[in-house]
């Protein structure tokens, strides 16, 4: 496999994730950001969290959706992740599509 085709591989990947984005987004109520993912859930719950003079951050999620190009199965009922850098929590607006009621 070539660059050049490793290169179109991950932009089809990549264009494929952001639709899936685009069409899951409007079932999630919060948007969660964490140094190395980004997600979409419908419960999240941040506690800072200290041991021996360090402070970490534990950040648990349910009903959850995960950027991520590489992995097979990006929906998750829970998620629980560990992390020392920042994390930036949005709750999304309501969306103004209405869905139909089957």
């Amino acid at each position: 496999m070539s660059a050049e085709d490793l290169e179109k591989y991950e932009t089809e990947m990549e264009l494929t994730l952001y639709r899936e984005y685009r069409d899951v987004v409007g079932i999630f109520k919060y948007v969660v950001e964490t140094d190395r993912r980004f997600y979409l859930c419908n419960q999240v719950d941040v506690k800072a969290r200290t041991e021996a003079g360090d402070v970490f951050f534990e950040v648990s999620m349910s009903d959850a959706w995960v950027w991520d190009m590489y992995r097979p199965a990006r929906f998750a009922k829970n998620v629980k992740v560990l992390t020392f850098k920042d994390v930036n929590v949005e709750e999304l607006s309501p969306s103004e599509i209405d869905l139909p009621k089957s």
